[in-house]
């Protein structure tokens, strides 16, 4: 799920972390720390005399206050640089929708970006780690992280959480560190959505 209209962007790039989108467009200083070190709550557009401009999507659905009750081992600032460093994918179809349809998002356009999980694991296995909650939120009851909360693909108790949950539930995201530069190899289609809606289709997979 990336913001309307910048696929052209992803597709000549790369999918981006935030830490990766921050050195290709040589934030420094205060608003670097501001964008990868605070929480964002609000999405954040830079740009680049070269690369044009990138926006950085917002953190609405994490509080900081939250993050300090059932996160241990890090500091919230630590959090924050954690997760800006990986590329985020859901794994289950109805994750996206929820969050397509919440509050914060149902009114406003999305790019929606499906992948081939073979074709990512293939190539980027060796940097993808896979987390058994939404390491980015902290709505409703909030669940204890830390950051061992991400696995190796290999290290994931997968056959042990399936005996008690669903497998939506089983495991939660995968995440790529730093960037998926080839995602037009991975990539199957390119979506614009608005709520659980598909309006149009940017690109396919011929």
């Amino acid at each position: 799920m990336a913001e309307f209209g910048m696929w052209n962007s992803i597709r000549q790039y790369g999918l981006l972390s935030t830490s990766a989108l921050l050195d290709l467009f040589e934030v420094t200083g205060e608003r670097r720390v501001q964008l990868e070190s605070k929480l964002r709550t609000r999405c954040e557009t830079i740009t680049h005399t070269l690369h044009g401009s990138a926006v950085i999507r917002d953190q609405k659905v994490m509080s900081e206050s939250a993050l300090q009750k059932c996160l241990s081992g890090a500091t919230p600032q630590q959090w924050f640089e954690l997760l800006n460093k990986r590329s985020f994918f859901w794994l289950h179809p109805n994750r996206l929708i929820r969050l397509l349809e919440g509050r914060q998002y149902r009114d406003r356009r999305h790019c929606v970006i499906t992948v081939s999980t073979q074709k990512l694991i293939e190539v980027h296995g060796q940097r993808i780690t896979l987390s058994p909650i939404n390491s980015g939120s902290t709505i409703f009851k909030p669940m204890d992280r830390n950051p061992l909360t991400f696995f190796p693909i290999s290290g994931f108790p997968f056959l042990e959480r399936r005996q008690t949950r669903s497998i939506e539930n089983t495991v939660v995201e995968l995440a790529v560190g730093h960037s998926v530069p080839d995602i037009t190899d991975v990539a199957t289609c390119v979506e614009h959505w608005h709520g659980s809606r598909i309006i149009e289709t940017v690109w396919e997979r011929k």
